[in-house]
């Protein structure tokens, strides 16, 4: 079975509604391809131009914004934040690096205040300067699913003036010519198929540490995965106003194929950083049982890894089997990733959300197939 059959059967047998798969390969898009509609009513088809919000996969594009403006003023990333952004100290969070923030290991995966929207970046950046971490920056790793953003957009004001969505259209988007924003301009904010929740309940299994923490208002999972406030449903995402903002933890919309394009014209065929930086960024910095999700999870520089046990054998397989790979999911199965030991970028949006914490077999059977296993 090729690609274009495998693609086919998320449709037909796995309940698909829109998306868009890209793979680039050995110099080449060597696919590109699209299947179903915008709308649940099946009004409008889907095309490899439809734009759809990518979710967390927006991280990966806010992190080599952050890479590559410290790479061009210079900056280690061992520097502290404190030395960008004095208020950040307070608190005990004076050691912490810029190197803490990009590994998810800065002890900030939620707000201590619950009442401040997602839409006040200054009132977030302000909260997460002045409160104190949950736990020590560098001691432990936790993924920060929302506040990421704000911590990557609040240093990249701070060091060049500039937020997350406006140094990716003038840095990487407009030199490629992608269809990839964080933060829409006016004239396209109703040309994006709009977002749907999961239409069916994740499968209860035995154990889900991740689940159940979820399920505690109290615990440090459900603080993260709810602040800042006011991302309640999937929805909320559809609004014009929204669709606008620059959301650089989870507001990225584009198509698969500019996505795809990002990551191998950036880290595979590399004209924005040199193949030093390249490689730092496919060594893991942070690995063992995540504070927030409650499994096994590694992070490089600005990108998560899968993760591998002591026998070298991987955890999970969201990026391919080469254990230099990395990249970014989206919640509801977006995925997009480079293997540049390998010469490949690959990226899958869609619409319809699945239930689950990482992408589905919806893409990952469309990796495994690029990487030589048949079906």
């Amino acid at each position: 079975m090729d690609l274009i059959d495998l693609f086919e059967e998320n449709f037909t047998k796995y309940g698909e509604l829109g998306a868009s798969v890209c793979l680039w390969q050995d110099g080449k898009m060597v696919a590109s391809l699209a299947g179903g509609f915008w709308d649940r009513e099946k009004t409008r088809k889907w095309t490899t131009q439809t734009r759809v919000l990518i979710w967390s996969a927006t991280k990966g594009l806010a992190s080599a914004c952050l890479l590559h403006l410290c790479d061009r003023e210079k900056i280690a990333l061992t520097r502290r934040v404190a030395e960008f952004w004095p208020e950040y100290a307070e608190n005990g969070k004076g050691d912490t690096t810029l190197l803490h923030v990009l590994s998810h290991q800065a002890g900030q995966p939620g707000l201590r205040n619950r009442e401040i929207s997602f839409l006040e970046h200054e009132q977030v950046a302000r909260a997460l300067a002045h409160q104190e971490p949950f736990w020590k920056p560098g001691s432990a790793h936790g993924y920060h699913p929302r506040t990421y953003g704000f911590l990557v957009d609040e240093l990249m004001r701070r060091i060049g003036k500039i937020n997350v969505g406006s140094y990716f259209r003038e840095v990487f988007a407009t030199p490629l010519g992608l269809d990839l924003w964080i933060g829409l301009p006016e004239e396209l904010a109703e040309e994006v198929a709009p977002i749907y929740a999961a239409r069916r309940a994740r499968e209860i299994s035995v154990e889900d540490p991740f689940y159940d923490a979820l399920s505690d208002q109290e615990s440090l999972t459900f603080q993260a995965m709810s602040t800042p406030a006011g991302l309640t449903v999937p929805s909320v995402m559809n609004r014009h106003d929204i669709r606008t903002h620059s959301l650089p933890s989870f507001g990225g919309i584009g198509t698969a194929e500019a996505l795809a394009t990002f990551y191998y014209r950036t880290f595979c065929q590399p004209t924005f950083f040199s193949h030093e930086r390249i490689a730092e960024l496919s060594q893991t910095v942070a690995s063992g049982v995540d504070r927030i999700l409650c499994i096994p999870t590694a992070f490089a520089a600005g990108f998560m890894k899968d993760p591998v046990l002591q026998t070298g054998q991987k955890v999970r397989s969201l990026f391919g089997p080469s254990p230099s790979a990395f990249g970014q999911p989206g919640a509801g199965g977006s995925l997009a990733f480079a293997d540049p030991k390998n010469d490949v970028a690959f990226a899958y949006v869609m619409n319809q959300m699945e239930p689950g914490l990482f992408p589905n077999p919806k893409s990952l059977r469309l990796v495994r197939l690029v990487y030589g296993e048949d079906f």
